[in-house]
């Protein structure tokens, strides 16, 4: 299924609808399986059957897609198409969204190079760095540009999205930066918590802590199958 696009910055539709944080973000995890399904030749499915692909509870499915309107037919199931087409619009799938990262190190240069924002509709438009070795070059056929540089980039390209890539005890830095060049949505892989005023989104991705879950559900299968085997 090919979506259209826009390359303009348009009104989100999830605020006027009101939908719960928690189920925002499920959407994309359906639209992955829809998108799944689609590839599958599949033109209609059951709740429960998305629910497997998604591997979430098929109520829960039923009452997160009961937010965006009625799209399933009783003794039918969801069109698939159709039902892409829509969680895509409302999680702003339809159109193509400009992100500038900040902080070219080992892994914001692996974000920049990553392939899979591209068919999501995320494009990396800009890269940012405050190392004088990084700036000026090229990685991943993006220029690097300086710090001092970024509200004209922002202003320039209408960028509302932007990845905070650096070390920890710069990361209230670049936030401030950020939201000073008219950023409003920020998504910071720095291990460290960051401040923003109200108006600006946050979300949190800590690797490290990720692994520590890991480990911690490693460290009790293991303590069980002690138990078990004695």
């Amino acid at each position: 299924m090919t979506i259209l696009r826009s390359s303009h910055r348009l009104p989100a539709a999830t605020p006027e609808r009101g939908i719960p944080d928690a189920t925002v973000a499920r959407l994309p995890v359906y639209l992955r399986a829809l998108n799944a399904l689609i590839e599958q030749g599949t033109g209609t499915c059951s709740s429960n059957d998305l629910a497997a692909q998604a591997g979430v509870n098929p109520a829960k499915l039923r009452k997160d897609l009961s937010h965006l309107g009625s799209y399933g037919t009783r003794g039918v199931g969801y069109d698939v198409e159709y039902l892409s087409y829509q969680i895509a619009r409302e999680i702003g799938q339809t159109q193509d969204w400009d992100v500038v990262i900040v902080g070219v190190g080992n892994l914001g240069s692996a974000l920049s190079a990553y392939q899979g924002f591209s068919t999501r509709g995320i494009r990396v438009a800009a890269l940012v760095d405050t190392s004088p070795e990084r700036i000026g070059t090229e990685i991943s056929g993006i220029t690097v540009s300086a710090l001092q540089d970024l509200t004209a980039i922002v202003a320039e390209r209408e960028i509302a999205i932007g990845i905070i890539a650096t070390p920890g005890e710069a990361a209230q830095k670049v936030a401030d930066a950020l939201v000073e060049a008219g950023i409003t949505s920020i998504l910071n892989f720095a291990p460290a918590l960051v401040q923003v005023p109200e108006g600006v989104d946050v979300r949190k991705v800590d690797l490290s802590i990720e692994l520590q879950i890991l480990a911690y559900h490693e460290q009790r299968k293991a303590g069980l199958d002690k138990v078990v085997n004695g």
